[in-house]
């Protein structure tokens, strides 16, 4: 992407009784949303609304300040920190582009930021089809003259300049029979993830899930020796990933999934269900935390929702308290014992506190996971594990 065109401004309404400090803490996740995608955030916005204009999302004065600073610095993409209605966007794209101006200017709201980059780093053929899917669904509404997502889809460029009514109406259609061949794929492909769950459903299974860029992966190589990409990027991981993994003589199988986020799309979860399929169907979760973030409590609460959204909210759980090496380097840390007794008070039973980049406290995590998977083993090999 050329440095010209991909430079852009991040905006956020505070709603309600949102604090000032929350809404930055998710403008600066919005920004790191971006340089994932091969944005550059420039500038950002924050207006105070009790609720976005029905027509145009901000109020009119910030509208006005928001177009002068695009127009005389030249900036060519605008994202929304929450997601737009269709006339939002129309009406937005009016306020953005008029017909006197050349250079054109892309809109993106929350999840169709979070779409495309799952787009980018899906790599299996579920994963690439689940999330054309999902962005169909999402595009469907939402078509105008200057959707540049279709020709992404379909290997084109540029933006759809001069396209009328009737193309728009062509696409319509395009859309509508992509959306049905699209999941009748995605059953074929359902039906033989399914007939593979069977073959292997008398091992235990543990999943790992957690908030976005945590360190899942990083903690998937180091239990299961393998040796997967492990980036500080949001979404490194959107394929599911199975290992099997032998503790002291026991085997079971490790997964890692796509990692949550606040706001995630409607559409990609639905979309992506089957592939968090190996998060349902779990004997166990080991539910990885960022604890140096200053919101991880917020990313907790995110997790547990998604959890209960899939019907994934009672399987056994171990809370692993990732980057502690970070955590103590912070001003005045928080005690790891007060914040062990803190988690289990809010029904946490097993909290263990590591450090995966520095492999610290793993043999810790390792004899609590042995103990989980021991029990569960117990129901399918009673005399193996008893002898």
């Amino acid at each position: 992407m050329d440095k010209s065109t991909n430079r852009a401004i991040l905006i956020a309404l505070v709603q309600g009784k949102s604090h000032p400090e929350e809404t930055q803490e998710h403008l600066d996740e919005l920004a790191f949303l971006a340089e994932t995608a091969g944005i550059i955030a420039e500038k950002q916005f924050i207006q105070k609304l009790p609720h976005p204009d029905t027509r145009t999302f901000l109020g009119k004065g910030k509208l006005d300040e928001v177009r002068n600073y695009l127009f005389a610095h030249e900036i060519t993409i605008v994202i929304f920190d929450d997601d737009l209605s269709p006339s939002q966007l129309r009406n937005l794209e009016k306020e953005f582009n008029p017909l006197s101006r050349e250079t054109k200017v892309r809109i993106y709201d929350r999840s169709l930021l979070i779409l495309d980059i799952f787009l980018m780093r899906a790599q299996t053929a579920q994963a690439r089809t689940q999330v054309e899917l999902a962005m169909n669904q999402y595009l469907l509404p939402r078509l105008t003259r200057l959707w540049t997502h279709l020709e992404r889809q379909r290997g084109g460029t540029g933006t759809r300049g001069g396209a009328g009514e009737k193309e728009i109406e062509t696409d319509r259609r395009t859309i509508k029979h992509d959306i049905t061949v699209l999941k009748e794929q995605l059953e074929k492909i359902d039906k033989q993830r399914q007939t593979q769950r069977k073959s292997r459903s008398n091992i235990v299974r543990v999943s790992l899930v957690g908030y976005t860029n945590v360190g899942k992966s990083t903690l998937m190589n180091l239990l299961s020796k393998s040796n997967l990409k492990a980036e500080n990027k949001l979404f490194a991981t959107v394929d599911a990933t199975v290992r099997k993994v032998v503790l002291n003589d026991i085997p079971f199988l490790l997964s890692d999934t796509v990692g949550f986020i606040r706001k995630l799309p409607h559409h990609l979860i639905e979309s992506f269900k089957s592939t968090l399929d190996e998060v349902r169907e779990a004997d166990i979760l080991l539910h990885v935390v960022d604890v140096a973030h200053p919101f991880h409590n917020n990313h907790i609460d995110v997790v547990n929702k998604t959890l209960a959204e899939i019907g994934a909210g009672n399987i056994t759980t171990i809370l692993v308290l990732n980057k502690i090496d970070l955590l103590e380097k912070q001003q005045d840390p928080v005690r790891p014992d007060e914040l062990k007794g803190y988690y289990r008070a809010h029904g946490f039973e097993h909290v263990v506190f590591i450090s995966a980049a520095l492999k610290e406290n793993i043999q810790e995590l390792k004899d609590i996971l042995f103990n989980e998977v021991k029990k569960k083993n117990l129901g399918i090999y009673p005399q193996v594990v008893e002898s």
